[in-house]
């Protein structure tokens, strides 16, 4: 039996992709290249280039491959893009999974690991963040996963799809071979880490009035591969209990724009100039998550814990990519 991972040419996606293969699972690959690369699939792993929401092209994956699991991390994710064209997230992230949903369950796929965020939270109401805490987003980004949440508790009790819903807080950190590379890059550790060799000018921070410590946002960095671990043990709970869940993946710390900034200067040895700038709409002011519901439910624990060693992961990754990942 085979698992499919959609945008598994992306950051998250290919992380994990290469984290499967060590364990010696079967693995499938979609993904419409629109913001991954195809050169971080290995060769050995069967490739398809198309969008999720292509039934035909779905149906030929599953026709030409045992599908039993699905781990869903196609999507756009940038909440300002998101604000300002939603209608291009809804079509995206919504309407395609929907159609990627009809697929499967039509070929009889039972498990399916979804990419979901912290952002269906929206401005917090209490930190760390729990489960339990109200979704309200704050951005179409927000909405669009807050929406295939509830998609996919109705096929969870009307087709017996088992979910396994993953809201991630702030993606950071590489492996050897699998970094962040995108274009446009607006994640603020690779902007960083391009300040601190000069690629870059100057880092902008977006607000410096939030009611945090320093005025900055807080976010809670966890490492790609942690989130990767994660991903294979959402499937065995799936496959041992036979029961849905929905779950953050979170460090449970904090960091601010600044603190992260700082400790980029401590990693690289470089001096990094900051340039404040206006608000983002739509992004809350801090984002921690609790993750005891993780740790018991799926035994995961994050390894990456220190700030500095996940910036550290990133820059070693830089250092052997100056480029990024090969362009094809």
């Amino acid at each position: 039996m085979s698992i499919l991972v959609t945008g598994g040419a992306g950051y998250i996606g290919s992380a994990t992709v290469e984290l499967l293969i060590s364990h010696g699972q079967s693995v499938v690959v979609v993904d419409n290249l629109s913001r991954g690369h195809r050169a971080v699939v290995p060769d050995k792993v069967p490739f398809y280039q198309g969008n999720v929401g292509d039934r035909g092209l779905v149906r030929r994956v599953t026709d030409e491959h045992q599908i039993d699991s699905c781990i869903h991390f196609a999507a756009l994710a940038y909440v300002g893009e998101s604000v300002a064209e939603p209608a291009r997230y809804f079509e995206n992230n919504v309407a395609q999974c929907i159609a990627l949903l009809e697929a499967l369950t039509n070929a009889g796929v039972k498990r399916f690991v979804f990419s979901s965020t912290c952002a269906t939270y929206g401005e917090p109401q209490r930190i760390p963040i729990d489960e339990d805490h109200p979704q309200h987003p704050a951005n179409p980004y927000g909405w669009s996963k807050f929406m295939i949440e509830r998609v996919l508790e109705s096929y969870d009790q009307a087709y017996d799809l088992r979910f396994a819903a993953l809201r991630y807080f702030n993606a950071a950190g590489a492996t050897a071979s699998c970094g962040e590379d995108h274009d446009p890059e607006t994640h603020l550790i690779p902007n960083v880490l391009r300040a601190a060799d000069g690629e870059l000018e100057y880092v902008s921070v977006f607000g410096n009035d939030y009611p945090t410590g320093d005025g900055t946002a807080i976010r809670d960095y966890i490492h790609v591969t942690d989130l990767a671990s994660a991903h294979l043990a959402a499937l065995d709970y799936l496959e041992t209990t036979n029961e849905s869940l929905a779950v953050n993946l979170g460090t449970g710390r904090g960091n601010s724009v600044l603190e992260v900034i700082e400790a980029a200067c401590r990693v690289t040895g470089q001096s990094i100039e900051v340039k404040i700038e206006p608000r983002r709409s739509g992004d809350p002011s801090h984002l921690v998550a609790s993750n005891e519901k993780a740790n018991k439910l799926l035994g995961w624990v994050p390894q990456f814990t220190d700030l500095d060693s996940i910036i550290r992961s990133a820059y070693e990754w830089r250092k052997t990519h100056p480029q990024g990942h090969p362009k094809t």
